[in-house]
């Protein structure tokens, strides 16, 4: 009887190794192979999609949305949502324009990332202060800002001069845009792994009462993290005024939906606690390809938003399935 019971305790941790092991390992394998077979579907159909400026057009693509989705993942591990990432962009971008014209190029870039780091500081503030719950403190912000935009603005497209850096193609016929994109989700990723900002974000949205309890700031870390979502909007409001040359009360529509359709996409749970950047930049090649691949072979672009809609069920479906399966 001792035998037996000593080699329950050693096996045990082994087998809830294992079956840890299970569990990431076809996370991760079901994005590669999606993401794998994405590629082959759409490079059998179209003779121009593996091409170099085409890959590059794909990473371009991406750039505002991936930026935006970097601040979005590190809420959403936390357990938050920032849903006023589209307004927000909007409005500094229209920000960024109007000062441009009075105060000139290097003044206006100042006021943008105020701007957004005020979005941020408001979103933080009303949820970690007052207490409102994210979700309905970011729908309320979208509307404002979506609303000052469209009222500021009217109904034209304020011009932007002398900004256009993002356009620039410096490496490999990169444009600037796409490799700040890169270098953002790699200083999120490294913040997320290797530092103590990273830790206390995983610990929040695995249970925030627990991390509380242990003596981490949680509304701090968490004012923090909205600023941070504050000033993505900044940088993307800029990259979007600069690829542009322009900006409109219509700019930044639905990327809402195109942010949290990758980051849930690429692993990032619903519930927080779980995720990583590397996986949103997974979910985010996924809806890149989609897109561009349905464009290549000539369909409507209405029916890459139902693309969109289904892959962010889909996405929120395999996340409750997922945890259903790791409680049981």
């Amino acid at each position: 009887m001792p035998d037996q019971v000593q080699t329950t305790a050693v096996e045990s941790p082994a087998a809830t190794f294992g079956a840890r092991a299970r569990m990431k390992a076809p996370e991760w394998a079901a994005l590669l192979v999606f993401l794998l077979a994405e590629i082959a579907f759409f490079t059998v159909n179209s003779p121009y999609f593996l091409s170099w400026p085409n890959i590059v057009n794909i990473v371009t693509a991406l750039a505002i949305t991936g930026i935006l989705a970097a601040g979005g993942t590190i809420l959403l591990i936390a357990g938050q949502f920032d849903l006023s990432v589209g307004s927000g962009t909007a409005f500094v971008a229209l920000m960024f324009a109007l000062a441009a014209q009075s105060l000139g190029i290097l003044p206006a870039t100042g006021v943008a990332i105020l701007v957004g780091m005020g979005i941020g500081m408001l979103n933080g503030f009303l949820v970690t202060v007052v207490g409102v719950n994210a979700l309905i403190t970011t729908l309320g912000t979208l509307a404002i800002f979506r609303g000052l935009t469209l009222s500021i603005g009217g109904a034209s497209s304020v011009r932007v001069t002398g900004f256009d850096w993002a356009i620039a193609r410096p490496f490999f016929d990169i444009p600037l845009s796409a490799l700040l994109f890169l270098v953002i989700a790699i200083a999120v990723a490294v913040v997320l792994s290797r530092t103590v900002f990273g830790r206390t974000i995983y610990a929040i949205g695995a249970n925030e009462n627990a991390a509380r309890l242990v003596g981490i700031r949680t509304k701090k870390t968490l004012f923090l993290a909205f600023v941070i979502s504050g000033l993505c909007m900044a940088v993307t409001g800029l990259v979007s005024a600069s690829q542009l040359g322009s900006t409109s009360g219509t700019t930044g529509l639905g990327l809402e939906l195109a942010v949290v359709t990758a980051i849930i996409l690429g692993g990032t749970s619903l519930k927080g606690g779980t995720g990583s950047m590397f996986g949103t930049v997974l979910g985010l090649l996924i809806v890149g390809v989609l897109n561009n691949g349905m464009t290549l072979m000539n369909i409507n672009s209405t029916w890459q938003q139902v693309a969109a809609g289904t892959l962010l069920i889909l996405a929120v479906s395999f996340d409750q399935v997922r945890q259903r399966f790791i409680r049981s």
